[in-house]
């Protein structure tokens, strides 16, 4: 081969590599980033290093206390709604705000003032349009909210008490809630903001989560160990997964082949197999699981465990608990802020 020719190849390759590098570094891996857990019992936002393995910084969130967490799509602000001193459906005290925590310098920066007692719990950003959505269980409905300027842009009424938790569709169109105590599922269409369909489950539910094709919402029935499965398409419950004990969170993994479903009082999470629908094995983890987080790269699921003061981190490969992150009294809620530079 011609010398020239040869030096034009090298020529070439080092400025494709140079080209490579410099998209690499300026498009952060899925498995950089925060893991973030809701401390109920410190009334703290956990600030987890997920490279390290421990839990970098804790923010007061201003009030008692939030449950459950947020990242906005930046990674930049996390969202905390205050729910109050008690469960769903309890006596005790009814928050009215939401604490909004900078994830650069920890610290809490702002907090929105609803305008009345709510019981704001769950919190979700529009996957379409970045608007932050929130569940408020006093008012029977989702509030939605402008996370720049924290104005409060309207609600989507659930038709329903008790709507605590909340999963959006990927397109952003529809919302589905788990309604606690009277066991159903709301069907909301959140750019209309209307509720769509009441799906009855069972006597009390809890958690939700959608797998990652919108095809399915999932349930926890709290009177049978058994996970309730429901058609998007058609808004019923057309299967029933048995399961080892009573179930509570559940979290589907982005390549749409497993469902992680906790369950506390074995202290165990089971693993579903969506293409038959049944319980293929199961992996000890701490007591009393509740959340499930499936981290961006599709390598690990986050669990976080209440009586532990523990969040599990599963390899997705082995089945294996790879660490166990120390985190706050009663850690509960989690979400996954991406890097920023």
């Amino acid at each position: 081969m011609e010398s020239w020719l040869i030096r034009l190849l090298l020529t070439a390759g080092a400025f494709l590599m140079v080209a490579v590098c410099s998209a690499a570094q300026n498009d952060p891996s899925p498995s950089r980033g925060l893991l973030l857990v809701a401390n109920k019992g410190d009334h703290t936002l956990g600030i987890i290093d997920p490279v390290e393995g421990r839990e970098i910084a804790t923010v007061e969130d201003g009030g008692i206390t939030g449950h459950e967490v947020a990242a906005s799509p930046d990674g930049r602000r996390a969202f905390v709604p205050i729910y109050g001193n008690s469960g769903v459906g309890s006596p005790g005290t009814d928050g009215r705000t939401v604490a909004v925590i900078d994830l650069a310098t920890h610290k809490l920066i702002d907090t929105l003032n609803l305008g009345k007692p709510l019981r704001p719990h769950c919190a979700v950003f529009g996957p379409q349009n970045g608007l932050l959505y929130i569940t408020t269980e006093l008012a029977d409905s989702v509030t939605i909210i402008d996370p720049s300027s924290l104005r409060i842009l309207g609600s989507v009424p659930t038709g329903q008490p008790e709507s605590h938790m909340l999963a959006i569709t990927h397109d952003g169109k529809r919302g589905y809630t788990s309604n606690v105590h009277v066991g159903t599922i709301s069907v909301l269409d959140l750019e209309a903001r209307q509720k769509i369909a009441v799906i009855h489950v069972s006597p009390h539910v809890q958690r939700i989560a959608l797998s990652v094709d919108d095809r399915w919402v999932f349930t926890a029935d709290q009177t049978q160990p058994q996970l309730a499965v429901i058609d998007t398409s058609t808004n019923e419950v057309t299967k029933w997964v048995p399961l080892a004990g009573l179930a509570y969170g559940t979290g589907a993994t982005l390549d749409g082949k497993w469902l992680l479903v906790t369950l506390p009082k074995l202290g165990k999470v089971a693993v579903v197999d969506l293409s038959s629908m049944s319980v293929v094995r199961s992996v000890e983890v701490p007591k009393a699981p509740q959340e499930v987080l499936v981290r961006p790269d599709n390598q690990v699921a986050y669990v976080s465990c209440d009586a532990s003061k523990k969040v599990a981190a599963i390899n997705l490969q082995t089945w294996n608990v790879d660490q166990l992150i120390d985190a706050g009294r009663s850690a509960d809620g989690l979400a996954w802020a991406r890097a920023f530079e």
